[in-house]
């Protein structure tokens, strides 16, 4: 049966689409996370819908899995070939086939990255507002709904997708959604697929909604004594109506973590690293806004960045919080989860995890899109020493998410690691999940081991 499926695989492509070499196999047994590599049986790089189609129709008749492959970026396992048979690996399918810079649209595949993106949107003076934080594919991001540090103003890649080109488990190839702002018509399908990491379907091509480029920007970063104090101001801030596009909360212990790696002399003290988009009037007046509601939510400094090359250092040594703990503990391995809950119950959920974290072995760190309720934490471990207590920290930020209304994952996805919370959080609707499921995808080709 194995041989009749590869060679049923090469009638439909040519050779060097196809891939059984162990190098390419290791390549694609894993992602970013801590869970265990898998090794997949084939890796195919289709260049079309239809390519993509025949590869699912194949694995149909010979009882074979499928999982979706961007650049394997996910951080809980999403694409890890755990059941897998075939690995569909999107990087051919990477091209931007049209910009609708009228209608603030733009048709790509699923390869497409996220820099690739908006290097070509800034001839058009558009960008993609989704920064999940790492270079990751169009098509990843949908399949785990990203989101990142401009989710406060912008939203996530729910909000962002006008129109998916998908194909289901049986091979079919549909379209969902439409070119209009609003639709009342029908289910909502694009809100089903996005976020469905590759359970229900494979894209093939999405149409995004993109802005237009802000005629100015101004960042700022500010160190504060507690985190109580920092993050009552980020509450004030979004309750003024001042158009701030991001604000991230990064703790003491990554602070230090940053002033290692990125060469910088930051102030080691709860930091806030913020950014507003506006006209350059109504910014300049803004920022005397903001500097008295930071002052007086006891800010001890605070620093602005008009210019685009001080904006890029400080978003490079936000987003390096990651590659600082990975660098900075050699022999040690990266375990990171992320929950969101409520703005209000985010700061106690932040300091209860500071202090759990303080009282185990495990050095760790915690960065959070304030705006959102959404917060992330590093833990360096040694997978034989330190993964029970790594599990019970885990195990403890995710319970008291669920307990305040929140959600086990802001934006990570579900993948393996968070599949044992999905019924307690979602009750009787887990139910519901797991019938579209089996109505969509009856063999359970599609991802198996994923979510459900």
């Amino acid at each position: 049966m194995y041989l009749g499926f590869i060679e049923a695989l090469q009638q439909e492509l040519t050779s060097e689409k196809i891939s059984r070499n162990k190098t390419v196999l290791v390549q694609h047994s894993g992602d970013e996370s801590y869970h265990p590599r898998n090794l997949p049986k084939v890796v195919v790089f289709p260049e079309t819908s239809f390519e993509v189609s025949s590869i699912i129709q194949i694995a149909n008749k010979y009882n074979q899995s499928i999982t979706p492959y961007g650049i394997a970026s996910s951080l809980e396992g999403s694409v890890i070939p755990y059941e897998s048979s075939i690995v569909i690996d999107f990087s051919c399918m990477n091209r931007i086939l049209e910009v609708k810079q009228e209608d603030f649209l733009v048709r790509v595949q699923p390869g497409v990255t996220l820099s690739q993106l908006n290097n070509e949107l800034k001839k058009y003076g558009m960008f993609f507002p989704v920064d999940p934080g790492a270079d990751a594919t169009i098509g990843g991001m949908a399949a785990t709904n990203a989101s990142g540090t401009m989710t406060v103003r912008y939203g996530t890649m729910r909000d962002q997708v006008r129109k998916i080109e998908a194909v289901l488990a049986n091979g079919k190839i549909i379209h969902s959604g439409s070119l209009a702002v609003k639709s009342s018509s029908g289910y909502n399908l694009n809100g089903i697929l996005i976020g469905s990491e590759g359970t229900l379907g494979c894209f093939t091509e999405l149409i995004l909604q993109i802005k237009g480029i802000p005629e100015k920007i101004i960042a700022a970063k500010a160190s504060f004594g507690d985190i109580d104090t920092a993050s009552e101001s980020v509450m004030q801030i979004l309750q003024s109506g001042i158009s701030i596009a991001r604000v991230e909360l990064v703790d003491q212990e990554s602070i230090k973590h940053i002033n290692w790696f990125s060469d910088t002399e930051y102030k080691e003290a709860p930091t806030l690293f913020l950014e507003f988009h506006g006209n350059q009037a109504g910014l300049y007046e803004d920022t005397e806004f903001i500097q008295e509601i930071l002052m007086d939510h006891g800010c001890i400094n605070i620093e602005f960045e008009s210019n685009n090359t001080g904006r890029k250092r400080l978003w490079e040594a936000r987003h390096n919080v990651l590659y600082s703990y990975v660098h900075g503990h050699p022999g040690k391995e990266l375990m990171i989860t992320d929950v969101c809950l409520p703005i209000t119950n985010l700061a106690t959920a932040i300091n209860k995890s500071r202090s759990i974290i303080n009282n185990s072995s495990i050095t760790g760190g915690i960065v959070g899109h304030v705006g959102d309720g959404n917060y992330h934490i590093f833990l360096m471990i040694d997978f034989e020493n330190d993964m029970e207590e790594a599990n019970k920290i885990n195990e403890y930020i995710v319970s008291y998410a669920l307990s305040k209304g929140g959600t086990c994952t802001g934006e990570h996805g579900v993948g393996v690691g968070k599949r044992k919370y999905q019924e307690e959080e979602h009750g009787d609707s887990f139910a519901v999940m797991q019938s579209i499921k089996l109505a969509i995808d009856p063999d359970n080709i599609l991802n198996p081991g994923k979510i459900f």
